[in-house]
């Protein structure tokens, strides 16, 4: 069974003004179409530490800033648990000698380097996925879409989206496990060791 593993760099432009979400939906499947792979992985991974990528349900419906409903309410969680960069000082990041560094490698100004908000989402968040290709098919149940978030919210600029697929042309006979039966994790299973007798299930009155 030959391995094969496939690359491509999406280019993309992000507002700045505010957090963006871009739905790379038919990117993905169309670089896993080119990839020839029928059975294997897709990793989708941002090149920056402000950006994040999602897999998530299209919900259809858009604000006036062009967000899906769901992107929006994602967006409004992540502000109460890291707020905007709003203000001076907000966060310890940067000090002094990092926004120097800013400089040395011609940075258009200090403020870019405000983008702490950013830093601390994409930690959280995370910065890449890893879908499964089945017989040619990305596996991403009946809705997933997937996003690049770009957090960074100081200026516009170019953002690039690695994108790694890896795996066989080649066909999977059977992928069933254990004949197809249902594993079974709701009830615990006790060994017998676990179900013994302990002598001190007796009652003191029955020695």
């Amino acid at each position: 069974m030959e391995f094969k593993v496939f690359q491509k760099e999406i280019a993309l432009q992000s507002k700045g003004w505010r957090p963006t979400f871009h739905d790379v939906t038919s990117d993905i499947l169309k670089i896993v179409e080119e990839s020839g792979i029928k059975n294997g992985t897709v990793c989708i991974a941002s090149h920056h530490t402000t950006c994040s990528v999602m897999i998530q349900e299209c919900s259809h419906d858009i604000d006036i800033y062009d967000l899906e409903y769901l992107q929006h309410d994602l967006l409004k969680i992540m502000q109460k648990l890291i707020p905007d960069y709003s203000e001076t000082n907000a966060y310890m990041h940067p000090g002094p000698i990092h926004s120097q560094f800013g400089r040395y490698v011609n940075e258009p100004g200090d403020h870019t380097s405000l983008n702490t908000d950013g830093h601390l989402r994409s930690c959280i968040f995370g910065r890449s996925e890893t879908m499964t290709i089945k017989d040619g098919v990305l596996d991403g149940g009946e809705f997933a879409h997937v996003y690049f978030i770009d957090w960074d919210q100081v200026r516009a600029r170019k953002r690039q989206l690695n994108v790694t697929v890896m795996g066989t042309a080649e066909s999977i006979n059977d992928r069933t496990y254990n004949n197809g039966e249902i594993v079974d994790t709701t009830v615990r299973k006790f060994t017998p060791e676990e179900k013994a007798y302990d002598v001190h299930y007796d009652l003191n009155w029955k020695r």
